[in-house]
């Protein structure tokens, strides 16, 4: 019996996939990742930096059966993630069960009609896509192997440098360093309240006109008591006007993540696995996206169900301008089927699917609006020769629009505290008498420290990294000690600050700017622009000719991290096997000389020069038949 096979990613989704396609088809997994650059060497070198890929082991019974049904397939569809990585998992399939030509053919969301029409626009493996995940994966790996050792004998423990991980650690540590040098400002403000028809309303004092330049803040407290105690004003302006809150955009994978975190208490790595699951369901679209916009089937479906539902639709479909740098390969998140409006097999899937069903249909209703009334008040006596004024705002929602979907939404809450300030009418000229006056006492506070959803923002804000690595960089961080989670907040531990310390005199990469730059020449090579090589070459020697200034003598070593102490004063030898230096290493049976060129697989290990040990107080030791790498034993 004839069959076409369709190749998946993952086992979950060959399920819901065969259901939809029917006879005729056989949907099998890969199960992932295949292939692997190698765990224990950089796997690249100059001059062509080609990838030196490894089957993984897990991956051998996927691809004894991938090659069975391959060979009795009449076609291959490659199925993988509709991304660069999917891209590369699909061109590494190709290459391990050994397929000619086959079909690629991608889709974002599983739904037989998303399925169906990807089917009949098959195309071959987009190379260019590939190179740039191989690119991001080799820069990734420069910066590991070459950094990290570096790292590792000044700080003679285990520690690591990341293209991304780095920069994102910095944010942290010189956040807090912001905060551990803030001093805190007392200034003052008042607020007069009057009893009004609905309700005792309140006018602020305006300090701005008071103000010399370049000064925020009122810090007099003596002449703010002062004002407080003013209570006749007269009436110098009142007029009304109408305040449109639009909604918020259907969801990108970061700003889930950010709304995840606040309304559901997930952390960016667990928003991930939830959105994974169910999108493999068949429930969402793609998680994996950085447009905010919806495709033209997706706004028809919304407009049609909201019209059912008489829901009030805006005029014209709305889309919103993505952020510079944003790929926009596929559309924002959002429910596969508009009319379903509660889905998942868990009470985490259920809460995130309902909180991207609302995001996305709310993006296509109208706006809500408020009446606005803003009123302006001046002292009737001066003080001080100077009339104050004080300023009133007041909102009430008129049309509730969108925010009838949800009662609110986290979006509009920029003018809450004007949404009961029940402001009178009021006549030009009328005077009023506060009913009472208060002193607003205030300190300036420090910036506030990261969560990881703002890291995430942060991240995204400068573009640093892409939606898919947000997850794995918070991870990252907390699982390698360089930072601590105090419920959502993330706190540098002493090593993470002394590491950033370390890397940022040091290394551009470190840079914001720099690190946004490098993510520029990845979105170039997916477009065919640059090449694979001239930007990894490009990046390794800008780390080789940064390297030496991390030299210097080791910082005192952790008692509770295993150490391999390096004599940096030791004379270079070269490799007799690869001709890379031979360091000279104390392990715990004494000095020998080992080769730096330990992660790209060279295991050389010598004894000691007996002359330089005799002259450093050093017993040599023979290390014949020994096999220790930098790290020691």
């Amino acid at each position: 019996m004839s069959f076409r096979l369709l190749i998946v990613e993952s086992p979950t989704k060959t399920r819901k996939i065969q259901s939809l396609l029917g006879s005729g088809w056989t949907v099998a997994a890969s199960f992932g990742h295949i292939r692997d650059l190698p765990v224990h060497a950089m796997g690249l070198s100059p001059p062509d930096f080609k990838p030196r890929y490894e089957l993984l082991e897990r991956s051998a019974p996927a691809i004894r059966k991938l090659k069975t049904l391959a060979a009795q397939a009449t076609t291959v569809y490659l199925a993988t993630d509709p991304d660069r990585e999917g891209e590369a998992i699909a061109w590494h399939i190709q290459v391990a069960v050994g397929l000619r030509n086959p079909e690629r053919v991608s889709f974002h969301e599983i739904t037989a009609q998303a399925i169906n029409k990807a089917l009949d626009s098959p195309r071959p493996i987009d190379l260019n896509l590939v190179a740039a995940q191989e690119a991001r994966r080799a820069m990734d790996r420069l910066v590991g192997y070459l950094v990290s050792p570096a790292l590792c004998r000044r700080l003679n423990g285990r520690w690591s440098a990341g293209r991304v991980q780095s920069p994102a650690l910095r944010l942290v540590v010189d956040r807090e360093r912001e905060i551990e040098t803030f001093v805190p400002l007392a200034h003052y403000g008042v607020t007069l309240y009057f009893d009004g028809p609905e309700g005792v309303w309140r006018a602020h004092w305006l300090i701005k006109p008071l103000l010399p330049p370049g000064q925020e803040h009122w810090t007099d407290a003596a002449w703010a008591r002062r004002v407080a105690e003013q209570r006749e004003v007269v009436v110098v302006q009142c007029r009304d006007s109408e305040r449109q809150a639009e909604p918020p955009p259907p969801f990108t994978t970061s700003s889930l993540q950010q709304a995840a975190s606040a309304r559901l208490n997930l952390n960016p790595k667990k928003t991930m696995d939830v959105a994974q699951a169910l999108f493999e369901q068949g429930h969402i679209s793609y998680m994996r996206t950085d447009s905010p916009n919806l495709s033209e089937e997706a706004i028809a479906a919304i407009r049609q169900f909201a019209t059912g539902q008489n829901l009030p639709l805006a005029g014209q479909p709305r889309r919103w301008q993505a952020r510079e740098s944003a790929q926009e390969a596929h559309e924002a998140i959002r429910p596969t089927h508009v009319e379903r409006r509660e889905a998942g097999s868990t009470p985490e899937q259920r809460a995130l699917y309902q909180l991207i069903w609302q995001r996305a249909v709310a993006s296509q209703l109208a706006a809500a609006r408020y009446d606005v009334r803003q009123a302006l008040l001046d002292s009737v006596e001066p003080l001080d020769g100077h009339i104050l004024r004080f300023g009133a705002k007041g909102e009430k929602l008129r049309f509730a629009g969108w925010l009838s979907l949800s009662g609110g939404d986290a979006a509009d809450e920029s003018d809450a505290e004007n949404r009961d300030n029940p402001i009178p009418r009021l006549a030009v000229g009328t005077r009023l008498t506060a009913s009472d006056g208060r002193l607003i006492e205030k300190k300036t506070e420090p910036p506030r420290r990261y969560t990881q959803a703002g890291l995430v923002k942060a991240l995204e804000r400068l573009g640093i990294g892409r939606p898919s690595t947000y997850a794995a960089i918070m991870d990252g961080l907390v699982k390698r000690g360089y930072v601590t989670l105090k419920g959502k907040t993330l706190l540098p531990t002493d090593i993470g600050k002394t590491v950033i310390d370390l890397l940022k005199p040091a290394f551009r990469f470190l840079q914001y700017e720099f690190t946004a730059r490098m993510e520029d020449k990845l979105d170039e090579i997916a477009r065919g622009e640059r090449r694979y090589v001239s930007v990894v070459a490009e990046t390794h020697d800008i780390l080789q000719a940064e390297l030496g200034a991390l030299g210097g003598a080791a910082l005192p070593h952790d008692p509770d991290r295993p150490r391999a102490e390096v004599d940096t004063q030791a004379p270079v030898r070269p490799c007799p096997a690869c001709g890379k230096p031979l360091r000279r290493i104390k392990g715990r049976r004494g000095w020998f000389r080992g080769c730096s060129g330990y992660r790209d697989g060279c295991t050389t290990t010598l004894p000691d020069d007996p002359e330089y040990a005799a002259s450093r107080g050093g017993d040599a030791e023979p290390a014949a038949g020994r096999n220790q790498g930098l790290h020691g034993e």
